[in-house]
């Protein structure tokens, strides 16, 4: 099984929340866009079908990898 990036989902959690708090602040269709994309990609390379659980398991992987030296670009001993 694929691991994904560590980088890549602490990039992609990071602009789901910033796109979620602009839409709760004010909603604009293209940022609605955006973040649909970012939940499919998220749920896509975490293997899941829903958000909520993406987010469990993305966060599993990124406490794994700071635990390994991985997600700070160390290599692991």
């Amino acid at each position: 099984m694929l691991v994904p990036d560590p980088k890549v989902v602490r990039k992609l959690l990071t602009r789901y929340a910033v796109l979620r708090i602009s839409q709760a602040e004010r909603h604009r269709a293209q940022a609605a866009d955006e973040l649909n994309d970012v939940v499919y990609t998220l749920c896509v390379m975490m293997g899941t079908t829903g958000i909520r659980e993406a987010i469990v398991k993305a966060d599993a992987l990124l406490a794994t990898a700071r635990g390994s030296g991985v997600a700070d670009g160390r290599a692991a001993a």
